[in-house]
């Protein structure tokens, strides 16, 4: 597959250039009650938010504002899960405020790396796109580092493990994931990828740091 670079790179050169780094949440919870509250939590997502089974997300660093939208989508209905959504349900709004800015404030994953075989791959597809496919550049969003654009509501995809990642733009593809909303951003982008696009760039993003 060629990759040539897309002129959503010269939006992304802009959206990139307003990222911050954020002192403080842009959520208005306690990170001491969070972690009080975040007992549960440990059990699938590692004690201090880094996620050891790859199929269960890490969510250390995340932004709070990420976090809420996915919890408050589980307790609604609107994003589903046998686990998250039974567990989301029993959580006030306060609770998701507070669990959301806690684990925004503990360190993300540094330790994961990208697959040698496919990193040109998923390099070309997360930093350019695929003009043939239609495919957007994923740093337009998600930034440079992976850090993602809290006050947007995208989420950092930075170590990352591949295997969380690939399973959510499948899930996405296949429009049995719908927590992107009206816009179904991530539905129409998944879609536009084939298998061995979804593991490449998966894994790429697993090796972001």
């Amino acid at each position: 597959m060629k990759i040539t670079h897309t002129p959503l790179l010269v939006f992304a050169g802009i959206a990139l250039a307003t990222f911050q780094v954020r002192a403080e949440s842009l959520v208005d919870g306690s990170a001491e009650l969070g972690k009080s509250r975040s007992t549960t939590c440990a059990a699938c997502h590692g004690q201090d938010g880094n996620s050891t089974i790859p199929m269960w997300p890490s969510i250390a660093g995340q932004a709070a504002t990420y976090t809420v939208a996915q919890l408050m989508a589980f307790k609604d209905g609107s994003r589903s899960d046998p686990v998250m959504s039974s567990l989301a349900m029993t959580l006030s709004d306060e609770d998701i405020r507070h669990l959301a800015v806690y684990f925004e404030s503990l360190p993300g994953p540094t330790m994961a790396v990208a697959d040698a075989n496919t990193v040109s791959k998923g390099e070309a597809l997360y930093r350019g796109g695929d003009a043939q496919t239609g495919v957007a550049a994923c740093i337009a969003c998600h930034g440079p580092t992976g850090s993602g654009n809290p006050a947007a509501g995208y989420p950092s995809v930075r170590g990352q493990h591949a295997t969380y990642t690939a399973k959510q733009l499948r899930e996405y593809a296949a429009d049995t994931r719908k927590s992107d909303g009206k816009t179904r951003m991530m539905r129409d982008i998944a879609a536009r990828l084939d298998s061995d696009d979804i593991d490449a760039v998966a894994s790429y993003m697993q090796g972001l740091h």
